[in-house]
């Protein structure tokens, strides 16, 4: 029997059981052949004789066997390439699903479905992605519970047990912390066998960053036993290890944020400085709101984001996201998400000063030397962006300073700055205040003025409009900063100018544009 290749990468989506499709009944699939479980990752419909070269694994094929002549051969090219299930539609080629397929389906393992004539391809495929789309939810809504529970337990007078009982409970499965060298600290949840829990102390010491070049996290499977471990952050080398009888979609979710909290509370020997801002984190996560937290951040503000990309393409782990933030003065560093190569640093006002001081001083004592026009005081000084300097093999996107009730505001300009820089090829991009003539219009009337002209257009295309206009209406610099195809900018350029019925080569009216759009 052919072996299976390793599944690719899945889609955003959970998979889905077999079991829910044959539930629809409406859909009238009937299992005539083959295992009963079943995950599929993808519908994909074809009539070829070998459509092996277009299946990446995990699909559902549908097919009504139009050019089906050696079913052996033909399953066998399925299993091949990793189907998930077959599914055989009835007439008007086959009056009924041909033995042999029956039999070969049988033979290789490859779940068969009976394709009633009144069911189109199509609404098998619209209920699988419907039924995704559910999955989808649920795993969301699992992983807001769980992320609230784990706040909640980080909140208790013994944090790190108590977030290490709350995560085995959401995973159902063993929660451990380990040192580097294996040795249990702290542990929740009921013990795996023998064997598996040697497996993981070998799995910590994979991850453990007491060696260089360990990777952030790994995973393995013994005697059906899941195994996960993380490194976390803290440079004490303590390693959170995990062991499930399932990996559920949202698992790596859950744990990530476990690791997050596990890092703010698990490092023994951090400074006042240092446990005050694990304090502030902490409680942002159990719902203060930034005014409250902002003692606790060592600087009233305001604050800078800041968004970075390496230059290469690759994406930063920890160790290399913290030394960037070393590198621009601060300890507030996101290395990313999921599925996001952006990394996130939240710089205070104070940071950098040492260095404006050193290359400002002279400047700053001719300027205290100098009369002012009428002989009044100097006016005072807006707030002023930390030094920011270029930061070799980093892309960089920096916000204005902002204060600390408004950073999401801050974070959305650092990420068009960002994109500004990587479709100009720039190293540093500073996201500009608004001044000039725009600075004189009360904010009120300017954001109620901005919202009426926009009004027609939906948030993709406000912001495909916003990065043609600051990129001067470039559409192939505009195509690299959004990461789509140039044509696809002038469709949503030519989409905007009929819904606003302006003419967007006007420079009157782009200017109008432009201005409403930095209100949002």
């Amino acid at each position: 029997m052919p072996t299976p290749p390793a599944p690719p990468p899945g889609p955003p989506a959970p998979p889905i059981p077999l079991a829910e499709l044959l539930a629809r009944e409406e859909l009238g699939l009937r299992r005539i052949a083959g295992p009963a479980d079943a995950d599929l990752l993808w519908v994909h419909t074809s009539e070829m004789a070998d459509p092996y070269p277009y299946l990446l694994g995990g699909e559902l094929l549908l097919s009504a066997g139009v050019l089906l002549t050696d079913p052996d051969h033909y399953v066998a090219r399925l299993v091949e390439a990793g189907a998930a299930a077959l599914g055989f539609g009835v007439r008007p080629v086959h009056e009924t699903v041909p033995e042999a397929l029956i039999a070969a389906c049988d033979r290789y393992g490859l779940p068969l479905l009976e394709v009633p004539p009144e069911t189109p391809f199509t609404t098998i495929a619209r209920a699988v992605w419907r039924l995704m789309a559910e999955a989808r939810h649920r795993e969301l809504r699992r992983v807001t519970r769980a992320q609230q529970a784990l706040a909640t337990a980080a909140a208790r007078p013994d944090p790190v047990p108590a977030v290490l009982h709350q995560l085995a409970a959401q995973l159902s499965g063993r929660a451990v912390l380990l040192t580097g060298r294996g040795e249990e600290v702290h542990a929740a949840g009921r013990r795996p066998p023998p064997e598996a829990a040697a497996a993981l102390a070998r799995l910590a010491r994979v991850v453990a960053r007491e060696r260089p070049g360990s990777p952030a996290s790994a995973t393995d499977t013994h005697a059906g036993t899941h195994l996960a471990a993380y490194a976390l952050g803290g440079g004490e080398g303590l390693v959170l290890s995990l062991a499930t009888r399932r990996r559920d979609p949202g698992d790596h979710t859950v744990a990530g944020i476990a690791v997050v909290l596990l890092s703010l509370l698990a490092a023994p020997h951090q400074g006042a400085d240092a446990a005050d801002r694990s304090a502030s984190l902490v409680r942002l996560l159990l719902g203060a709101t930034p005014a409250e937290v902002a003692p606790l951040l060592g600087s009233p503000g305001p604050w800078t984001v800041i968004h970075a990309r390496r230059s290469d393409g690759t994406t930063a782990d920890a160790l290399t996201a913290g030394a960037l933030g070393a590198s621009l003065g601060s300890a507030l560093v996101d290395a990313g998400r999921e599925g996001d190569d952006t990394v996130r640093v939240l710089l205070p006002s104070t940071a950098g000063e040492a260095t404006r001081e050193a290359v400002g001083g002279e400047a700053t004592a001719a300027r205290e030397a100098t009369p002012q026009p009428g002989g009044g005081e100097e006016p005072p000084t807006p707030p002023q962006a930390p030094a920011v300097t270029p930061q070799p093999g980093w892309t960089l996107g920096v916000s204005t300073p902002t204060p600390l009730a408004a950073l999401d505001s801050a974070d959305l300009r650092a990420a068009r700055a960002l994109a500004h820089a990587e479709a100009t090829r720039a190293p540093l991009t500073v996201d500009t205040p608004v001044t000039g003539l725009a600075a004189l219009i009360p904010p009120d009337q300017a954001a109620a003025h901005a919202r009426t002209l926009l009004a027609p257009l939906t948030p993709p295309l406000a912001d495909t409009l916003r990065c043609w206009l600051s990129l001067h209406g470039s559409w192939d610099r505009t195509a690299v900063a959004l990461a789509v195809h140039r044509n696809t900018v002038r469709q949503r350029i030519g989409r905007c100018a009929v819904l606003l019925g302006a003419d967007l080569n006007d420079m009157d009216v782009r200017a109008e544009l432009w201005f409403a759009l930095r209100q949002e």
